[in-house]
């Protein structure tokens, strides 16, 4: 699939998920939280009626104290979560082809792709919101998610739970944009370009 080529998309989607671990490539997938953005004329609207969150049930080995205590998805909570073909399923089709956004993509994409492997992936786009920031801000020494939030004075509902977290990116992308219009980047293509320009940035 030739993205470059790929019409603007008007619906971007920011996602954030949760793991029983710290390795894409191994820890499972425990909850997807999305929100969508729409591109309404100059303006980048938060659609909340746009938006999925769900819990994937881990019926045999529930993550473990540690894991819990970080993101609050209790043994409970992860027995009595969706079936996980089902989840997924719901995903992509909630995706459909509109890109996403994360904020240190690499994870969330693995992740995702990954668990999506065995439903026919998810061919779409992404956006690092972790290159995109120190580019349109380039005096700003920050590096975690928490510190782009404080900056703009963002405030999460329920850190490091998916769809709070999403919502709290989606903000940070809000604050952002008209800082990418001033530079031309006047749609997802856009900021896509100038996030890999952080490759050319000093770390």
């Amino acid at each position: 699939m030739m993205f470059g080529l790929a019409r603007e998309p008007a619906r971007w989607l920011v996602v954030d998920v949760e793991a029983s671990g710290l390795d894409p490539a191994r820890d499972r997938l425990l909850a997807i939280g999305a929100v969508a953005l729409h591109r309404d004329g100059p303006r980048l609207a938060l659609r909340p009626a746009d938006s999925f969150e769900v819990v994937l049930a881990q019926p045999e080995r529930p993550a473990d104290k540690a894991n819990i205590l970080l993101h609050g998805i209790g043994i409970g909570a992860q027995r009595a979560g969706v079936e996980p073909a089902a989840a997924l399923a719901n995903f992509a089709a909630y995706v459909g082809d509109a890109p996403l956004i994360a904020f240190h993509a690499a994870f969330d994409r693995r992740l995702l792709e990954r668990a999506l492997h065995a439903h026919g992936g998810l061919r779409v786009r992404w956006l690092d919101l972790a290159d995109l920031a120190p580019v349109l801000q380039p005096g700003v020494r920050a590096t975690a998610l928490d510190d782009w939030l404080a900056l703009h004075g963002i405030e999460v509902a329920e850190r490091h739970r998916a769809a709070a977290d999403a919502w709290a990116t989606a903000e940070l992308l809000q604050k952002l944009w008209p800082l990418a219009r001033r530079q031309r980047a006047d749609g997802f293509h856009g900021l896509q370009r100038l996030a890999e320009a952080r490759r050319w940035l000093p770390r």
